[in-house]
């Protein structure tokens, strides 16, 4: 899959954003490994901490689905001024199911845009450990 393909598959989720409070759109597109892709927004609550992230409704509406294995994740925030990562919850969760050499792309817009990895974004993933 495509890096810009998987971004703008991710901006089009942004369009669902339910960002009534923050007006700050967010989408993320999830490759899975069997070469589905797994959308997610942004949903808001009038308690901010109620809120769930593009990248986590993303996650778990794909192990909803029985997926387990991810090959990379998008995320688009259109309405930011600057490539906006993945927040630490995000990234916690993500590191849950995606080893640390799976891509992850984030950016304001397609001509600017971030690739990086898990293991860069959680580079001290110590929970790791539990599951052994």
């Amino acid at each position: 899959m495509d890096i810009d393909k998987l971004y703008a598959i991710a901006l089009e989720a942004s369009r669902a954003s339910y960002s009534p409070y923050s007006r700050f759109r967010v989408g993320a597109a999830l490759l899975c490994s069997d070469g589905s892709i797994v959308t997610g927004t942004n949903v808001e609550n009038r308690s901010f901490g109620l809120t769930t992230c593009a990248e986590r409704n993303a996650l778990v509406t794909a192990v909803g689905q029985g997926k387990r294995s991810f090959s990379m994740i998008a995320v688009a925030t259109p309405d930011a001024e600057y490539p906006v990562s993945p927040c630490g919850a995000c990234r916690q969760v993500l590191s849950e199911f995606m080893a640390p050499e799976i891509p992850v792309i984030f950016g304001h817009k397609a001509d600017d845009l971030v690739v990086t990895t898990i293991g860069q974004l959680f580079p001290y993933d110590a929970l790791h450990e539990l599951g052994k």
